[in-house]
């Protein structure tokens, strides 16, 4: 049997996930403006728990409406919210998978184009090097408002009966933000200084007091983030900081899992990194370019205990199943327009998936 295809159990819960096999969240864009869950996005998460896999994600979830990051995404800042959430949460589990929901806040990467005000940050902070657009920094009241809003949007997914949640610390949105020097200039308690991680550490709390003790929250974080300054050293400080926090797994993002980082004189894969640091404290998820049966055993190999995809989980629904048949070879992109809709993309989906080169038949 594939590694990738083992049971793993978390502690908190006695949770078992029938594999390794995670699926990421995933933008996507099919959802409506007021953040519903739509049909679609519900229909696309669902064919991936028929699929086999392990643990399936959806896409980011911004728990205010000035948050958002994108059109198209779904929302968790409203009770409103919570029956088409009910709705995919049993439904993922009727086919055996256990679900998560990403919480996101955008900070200064939720345009002001989509929610009609100024993006804000921890620090004033220019948006781009081409022109005078600016975050502004957020006050000690809208932090501890942002804070709340993560709990109450965990509260509402659990209460909808989902396992647990993802907080969304990497790819330099909000959370990110507060970690970084380029973004975070605050010499309150919310900088540096004294805390990498103290933003992270409230809302983690935060949430862990608006949720039950069988509740999974883990956290997404990037290896590094050239755009933010943010550096491996800077990464693994950050980690061994989150490793205090009352979490359940860590999610490493990494683009490629056979990409490298040099720290200390070392040169390792950035798997290998967390892994080391983390020693079995809770389960690694990494994820990054993985499409064989190959990758997923080296990801293993690199001390993961679960294997994150993204782009191959859009291509198969069923991704776990064929890496049990090693009589199948997994396809690669680009995939014809026909069969993404039999995986069950929307034409919406289909279209955004055309902004990553020759991943769609042209």
């Amino acid at each position: 049997m594939h590694p990738a295809l083992l049971p793993l159990i978390f502690k908190r819960g006695q949770k078992e996930v029938r594999n390794r096999c995670v699926l990421a969240a995933l933008t996507n864009k099919q959802s409506p403006d007021n953040g519903m869950l739509s049909e679609e996005e519900h229909r696309w998460l669902e064919k991936r728990a028929i699929g086999g896999f392990g643990i399936v994600t959806t896409a980011a979830a911004n728990v205010t409406k000035d948050g958002q990051g994108w059109t198209g995404e779904m929302g968790v800042w409203s009770d409103e919210h919570i029956p088409r959430l009910s709705k995919l949460a049993d439904d993922l589990h009727q086919h055996g998978a256990l679900s998560l929901v990403q919480l996101f806040h955008g900070g200064m990467r939720a345009p002001q184009s989509i929610t009609g005000v100024q993006p804000m940050t921890a620090s004033e902070t220019p948006l781009n090097a081409e022109d005078e657009d600016t975050a502004r920094a957020m006050t000690s009241s809208e932090i501890e408002q942002t804070i709340e809003a993560f709990a109450d949007a965990a509260r509402r997914c659990e209460q909808a009966g989902h396992d647990g949640v993802e907080l969304h610390g990497a790819h330099g949105y909000l959370i990110a933000q507060f970690m970084t020097a380029r973004a975070n200039r605050r010499t309150d308690q919310w900088g540096l200084a004294d805390d990498r991680i103290a933003f992270l550490r409230a809302i983690t709390q935060r949430v862990r007091e608006s949720t039950g003790p069988n509740f999974l929250v883990g956290v997404r974080l990037s290896p590094k983030l050239p755009q933010l300054d943010f550096t491996l050293a800077d990464a693994l400080e950050v980690l061994d900081a989150s490793l205090d926090l009352e979490l359940d797994f860590i999610h490493l993002s990494c683009w490629n899992i056979t990409e490298e980082g040099e720290h200390n004189g070392r040169q390792r894969p950035y798997t290998e990194w967390y892994a080391e640091r983390m020693d079995g404290l809770m389960p690694l998820i990494t994820t990054g370019t993985v499409w064989t049966r190959d990758d997923a055993a080296r990801a293993l190999e690199q001390g993961a205990d679960l294997v994150g995809v993204g782009r191959v989980g859009i291509g198969h629904p069923n991704w776990p199943k064929l890496l049990a048949d090693t009589r199948v070879e997994i396809q690669k992109p680009p995939f014809s327009e026909k069969h993404l809709s039999q995986a069950g993309l929307s034409p919406v989906f289909i279209e955004y998936m055309k902004r990553w080169t020759d991943f769609v038949a042209q």
